[in-house]
């Protein structure tokens, strides 16, 4: 998890990433983020994020990203 909000921090600086839950929903997280931050996943986890995994549900929270994380590394 401390990977995962570190990458968090460095694509939206200032957020508080562990605690947020609405991510997408508040648009603290737009759609150059999400694409930055899928690229980051990727290359951090050796995952692929494919197009159906881009649901709101999946990145609306620190601990939503790590489960999909998780799911995908399996």
């Amino acid at each position: 998890m401390d990977r995962l909000l570190e990458i968090l921090e460095e694509i939206i600086p200032g957020e508080d990433v562990e605690n947020c839950t609405t991510l997408v929903d508040d648009n603290i997280l737009d759609s150059f983020a999400i694409i930055s931050l899928v690229a980051a996943l990727e290359e951090e986890y050796d995952i692929t994020i494919s197009p159906a995994e881009l649901v709101p549900e999946n990145f609306n929270s620190a601990a939503s990203l790590l489960e999909m994380v998780e799911r995908l590394s399996e």
